[in-house]
């Protein structure tokens, strides 16, 4: 996909807010923080790409979706109805997403990573889980996740008892969550930087950019490419800006 920023525009990148852990109080004061971004950056925002766990558990049914999140979802509708693209990659906890975003709010969601050329910059975008090597035990979760036989049976149990039995999955269990610890663990046994120097030897390109790890990194690979993993909206509240030339992570304190 082509996207041309017009001038004084930028892009933005923004993963793993979460949305409803720890407790659901503390999650307001995270989403209203995470509001109070969106509204500071839809002023040159040319286009906005969500990279995945902006809830920590997100799964539709033929006509419901989790109970919450009006604020976000409501801000999300408000931005693309202004006519700012926003783009979703889903994340291992939300990837339960089968047509709410694109028909309520106009956001195309993406399964897999995908590229897109922004201003000439070549940039390979997703959440990141299960990519690279390792990781076993996770990536044989997620394919029992995203099994159509297994997600037909879960919609049979009624919402009232299968979203907080997910819920609590999720915010429990380390292998289902797929969450590392948040400690840099050295570029060759970064499991994603790995990742992204195999794609680089298929074909160039001069972004990847990725959340997933909850850690705010950027490494140089070579031929001038740079790794960038997000961090979060849990514990950094960090998030990615490319003014059309570079790319750099910065810190919303407000």
């Amino acid at each position: 996909m082509n996207i041309i920023l017009q001038p004084n525009k930028k892009a933005y990148f923004s993963s793993d807010n979460h949305l409803g852990v720890p407790t659901a109080k503390e999650s307001k004061v995270k989403e209203a923080k995470f509001i109070t971004w969106l509204d500071t950056i839809k002023k040159d925002a040319g286009v906005i790409f969500l990279l995945g766990d902006l809830f920590d558990f997100w799964h539709e049914y033929k006509t419901v979706v989790p109970k919450g999140f009006v604020r976000t979802l409501g801000k999300l509708a408000e931005i693309t109805d202004s006519g700012i693209p926003i783009h979703f990659f889903v994340g291992n906890h939300d990837l339960w997403m089968n047509g709410y975003f694109e028909e309520e709010l106009n956001i195309p969601v993406y399964h897999r990573p995908k590229e897109f050329n922004i201003n000439g910059e070549k940039f390979f975008i997703g959440h990141g889980d299960g990519l690279g090597p390792g990781d076993k035990g996770f990536k044989l979760m997620k394919k029992l996740f995203t099994n159509p036989v297994s997600q037909w049976l879960f919609r049979w149990i009624h919402p009232d008892i299968g979203v907080p039995l997910a819920q609590k999955l999720s915010t429990k269990n380390k292998l289902i969550s797929g969450d590392d610890d948040t400690v840099f663990l050295g570029e060759e046994n970064e499991w994603l930087v790995q990742y992204c120097k195999r794609k680089l030897n298929q074909k160039h390109r001069n972004h990847f950019v990725f959340g997933h790890r909850h850690l705010p990194l950027q490494i140089p690979l070579k031929n001038n490419a740079l790794y960038t993993n997000l961090g979060d909206w849990c514990n950094h509240y960090t998030y990615a800006v490319f003014d059309g030339k570079e790319v750099f992570l910065n810190h919303f304190t407000q």
